[in-house]
């Protein structure tokens, strides 16, 4: 056992967050903690990482545990570089002794391990994209802890990642780096992927539990089911016990006598059940649904097409995000926008919306100009200083909404905030209130076009279901940029994924396809023999594992040939046997990914995802394998 926490309590001014709350982490669990939107997940991740300290209860961990804690904010000092700033942690590690070179040493030693090489190192931290400024912060969590603490304690660590830091994320709470790893991982998410394929337990955090947690061990799909018969066993035992303060009543009228024995026994008795009914129809109040009250509001216009591009290409910086694109947007579709950090993905959208001109091609839009609603990932449209009344109701006291008048704090508590809060800046509001208060100011105008970037970030999971009906219910087009692999998955009918070596968006179908292209676009950025196959002019349409086979394959007038040994030789004679034996068997598995009766079922989904990833992995291990063998042949 690495912590024990008992009857933990904490309340902020008047408002309790939690109560009796109860946990344990041992040895080898990676917990997940899930909860509604001011709940107190972060607030009890503090805790038990010794950053904030309790009302009441105890909290008790051996003697010499080291623990690390890694905040959802990424933020290094200005001009900081990544060896600078995971030096300074180190010098907090106890085997360094205070000494500035030891801490150096360390410091190279744990970012190599994670993934930094030498340019990167000494890159200014905040240029760096989302996904390696969290790998940062954990670098400088080991480092502080010599590479290997006890308990490592994540808050929202998914938020602004891409797949590529997500992925990256996932294998190192699976599998470590090298010899870098906790005894024990406890994360905030609402990243239901990532609780799937991550956790071990699952805590959720909420008022609906007699002790304030659930705790189940298991997945995500294993969470879901044993919550529901929880709460099915608690809603039959208020039933039940409903039926017996009935009956208590009932006799109670009938005026039995106080002064016997029996009867004071049962009016005791009656009393108990009384209170015992109040928890339970409390806890049960809790659990029932109490996410915001979304329904986006279409204009209901009959055009086919809202915007046509054709040939578009942008640079920003000098850099150019993309070229040659071509889409059409129609109601009635979601389109997915996917890529690393920094591939364009919010640029696209200007693009698309008439805020950025492009450098080349055209943007054709209906006549007249679509509607457009946009909720941006930085959360910053509304005036510093707007008060919540005035973010969410601009135009006085009252909001029409399909037609019907309603007063602002009817409006206000759709979206679940108390009467008081309407008097509070929006400033003061937290990531997950920030997010409902633009979603309700979203919802007042009708919309032709629905624009969602990064909409995820902050929102918990039974908001983030409702978003996902609300936005499958829009009759308008829905343009969203998310790495919210299992919101994509539900309602993308096309996915563009942003990132190609050549510049080019690919246009898929399916998330399975977007994560396989993300993949290849990866594998051709980090192999030198693809890098250099590239054509400068005329980018080629074959697959990019193809090209790598063939660049290598054409001899060099300057290149020493070489012997093949009998091994390599009887593998190169093979090879194209083998890998077409490999591209079948992923074509299969790809076919077999989209069946929708697989799709329903989310642990044989992850699962499907994950043997289609290693099959496609392999074919990438043979042409890359295949090119090596061919280049030493000269």
């Amino acid at each position: 056992m690495l912590l024990t926490a008992r009857d933990l309590s904490k309340s902020h001014g008047l408002r309790e967050l939690f109560s009796g709350v109860c946990l344990s982490i041992d040895e080898g669990e990676r917990i997940g903690m899930i909860g509604p939107n001011g709940s107190g997940k972060s607030t009890l991740l503090r805790m038990l990482a010794s950053r904030e300290e309790p009302d009441d209860g105890l909290i008790r961990a051996p003697r010499g545990t080291v623990t690390v804690y890694v905040p959802q904010r990424d933020d290094f000092g200005a001009g900081i570089t990544p060896r600078a700033a995971c030096a300074s942690a180190a010098m907090g590690c106890a085997s360094v002794h205070g000494d500035i070179h030891e801490a150096e040493v360390l410091a190279a030693v744990v970012l190599g391990k994670v993934g930094f090489d030498d340019a990167r190192m000494d890159q200014v931290a905040e240029s760096l994209s989302g996904g390696w400024k969290k790998r940062l912060s954990i670098a400088c969590a080991l480092a502080s802890a010599g590479g290997t603490p006890d308990i490592l304690y994540l808050d929202e660590p998914t938020n602004h990642l891409d797949v590529e830091g997500l992925e990256w994320l996932e294998e190192f709470l699976l599998r470590g780096s090298q010899d870098l790893r906790a005894r024990a991982v406890i994360f905030v998410t609402h990243d239901r992927v990532f609780l799937e394929n991550c956790a071990t337990r699952i805590v959720e955090l909420s008022r609906a539990y007699p002790e304030g947690t659930l705790s189940v061990d298991g997945n995500y799909t294993e969470f879901r089911r044993r919550r529901g018969e929880f709460l099915q066993m608690q809603a039959r035992a208020e039933a039940s016990l409903a039926n017996e303060v009935r009956e208590d009543t009932r006799w109670l009228l009938r005026g039995a006598k106080a002064r016997r024995t029996k009867a004071k026994g049962r009016i005791e008795e009656s009393s108990e059940r009384r209170d015992e009914l109040s928890s339970i129809a409390s806890r049960n109040a809790a659990a029932a649904p109490t996410s915001a009250g979304l329904d986006f509001n279409a204009s209901g216009r009959k055009t086919r097409k809202l915007l046509v591009a054709t040939g578009v290409a942008k640079s920003m910086g000098g850099r150019r995000l993309f070229q040659d694109f071509d889409i059409e947007v129609v109601p009635g579709e979601c389109i997915g926008l996917m890529g690393p950090n920094g591939s364009g993905k919010t640029t696209m959208l200007r693009v698309l919306l008439g805020e950025l001109a492009p450098d080349v091609g055209t943007v054709k839009r209906a006549d007249p100009a679509p509607r457009v609603a946009s909720m941006t990932q930085t959360r910053s449209e509304f005036p510093v200083g707007t008060l919540l009344s005035e973010a969410i109701a601009p135009f006085g006291d009252k909001v029409r909404f399909r037609d019907v008048e309603m007063h602002v704090t009817a409006w206000s508590r759709r979206f679940l905030f108390r009467d008081e809060q309407l008097l509070q800046q929006v400033s003061m509001l937290s990531g997950g209130e920030l997010a409902r208060a633009h979603v309700a100011r979203m919802m007042l105008d009708p919309a032709d076009i629905l624009v969602l970037d990064e909409p995820t970030n902050d929102l918990d999971i039974p908001t983030l279901e409702v978003l996902e009906d609300a936005v499958e219910g829009f009759a308008g087009a829905t343009l969203l940029v998310t790495h919210d692999r299992a919101m994509l998955s539900r309602l993308a009918s096309r996915i563009v994924v942003l990132g190609a070596p050549d510049g080019v968006p690919r246009v898929v179908a399916s998330l399975p396809q977007a994560l396989r292209v993300l993949h290849e676009f990866e594998n051709h950025v980090a192999t030198p023999i693809a890098r250099a196959a590239t054509p400068a002019t005329k980018p080629s349409a074959k697959p990019i594992a193809v090209t790598v086979a063939k660049a290598a394959s054409t001899p060099s007038s300057n290149a020493p040939k070489k012997k093949l040994s009998y091994n390599e030789q009887r593998e190169s004679d093979n090879m194209e046997k083998s890998i077409s034996t490999a591209e079948a068997k992923a074509a299969d598995l790809e076919a077999q990914i989209n069946d929708p009766k697989l799709l329903a079922d989310h642990a044989a989904y992850a699962k499907a995802c994950e043997v289609l990833a290693t099959a496609h992995a392999e074919v990438t291990r043979l042409y890359t394998r295949w090119a090596t063998i061919e280049a030493k042949r000269g």
